[in-house]
């Protein structure tokens, strides 16, 4: 396969889960909105930096950046096409690829892309209203689920199938860290401090229920939803797709199946090696947003390495 084309669908398949995730931490923020009491301050700021995207946007609005209110925020998350990891940013970017490989991927993947395209020029600026906020992103969520319903289904297990299984286990890695920063991050900031672990334990609800693993914590822990808890789930679970241990595990299981690099399996081994030996019990007495950067950093390292071992080399 040409590197060129291993290179676009290993990336498209980013592209797609980016902007499924980006629906989904949009999403904690939303729903801790409605669960929380009128009385606790929301703060979305925080939220940008979750990204990544502190400094594009302090570009974007040099007057208002730090005082800036939800609905710029929500709008650069999801609309703005000068932030790289907004959701329409995400879905542009794999409908460009997927138009210039459009002969590898089934035609069923351009059109559910093209709907999503088509889905967020007429419903976007809806999305900036709290009342239709959670429809558009539960639309967006499903239509992402559909192109990898559609690429599990159709798509013949070759070396090509290997380099999108190698992208989207290594976006939902970063993602999943992502919202997990979001929800551990000033969010929320209760007026008292007897308040602050219940509703931090909210967030951690909204984290969970976010990713979609509300229900299988439950049937995996059998506890109430604790930050330790949440943590070790989301973290370690072996089985929870979303979990950032299951997504490395993922990736270690696709490499025996492509040409070898020493330096993409040294990256790896130690990410997962960070995952495994991470302590959540010491973890939810911090702010875990450093381990979440850390973490964050070493996949940017392997993703450095796959890039260089396959498509640069």
């Amino acid at each position: 396969m040409l590197s060129r084309v291993a290179d676009n669908l290993y990336w498209f398949s980013r592209y797609v889960r980016r902007a499924e995730n980006t629906a989904r931490l949009v999403g904690v923020g939303s729903q801790l909105q409605l669960d929380m009491p009128r009385s606790v301050r929301f703060a979305w700021r925080p939220m940008i930096d979750t990204v990544g995207a502190g400094e594009c946007f302090e570009q974007c609005h040099p007057e208002t950046a730090e005082a800036a209110g939800d609905a710029d925020v929500i709008r650069f998350l999801l609309l703005d096409e000068r932030n790289p990891s907004s959701l329409r940013t995400s879905v542009d970017s794999a409908r460009e690829i997927l138009r210039s490989i459009r002969d590898t991927l089934p035609q069923d993947v351009w059109e559910a892309i093209n709907d999503l395209h088509l889905y967020i020029d007429a419903q976007g600026e809806r999305s900036l209203s709290r009342r239709y906020r959670l429809e558009f992103l539960q639309r967006i969520v499903d239509g992402c689920l559909k192109v990898s319903g559609l690429l599990s289904a159709n798509v013949s297990r070759d070396i090509g199938y290997q380099f999108l299984r190698l992208g989207t286990a290594l976006e939902q890695a970063d993602m999943t860290t992502r919202i997990m920063d979001a929800g551990a991050s000033g969010l929320v900031r209760p007026r008292n401090e007897d308040d602050r672990e219940a509703f931090q334990n909210m967030q951690w609800m909204s984290v969970l229920r976010s990713l979609a693993g509300y229900q299988m914590f439950r049937r995996h822990v059998r506890q109430r939803v604790t930050a330790e808890l949440a943590l070790r789930f989301l973290l370690q679970n072996n089985e929870f797709p979303r979990s950032v241990h299951f997504c490395l595990s993922r990736m270690q299981s696709v490499l025996p199946t492509m040409p070898p690099r020493p330096g993409v399996d040294r990256h790896l081994n130690r990410v997962i090696g960070l995952t495994r030996n991470a302590d959540p019990a010491v973890l939810a007495t911090r702010n875990p947003a450093q381990f979440m950067d850390q973490i964050q950093v070493h996949l940017g390292a392997l993703h450095d390495a796959i890039a260089e071992g396959y498509f640069h080399g």
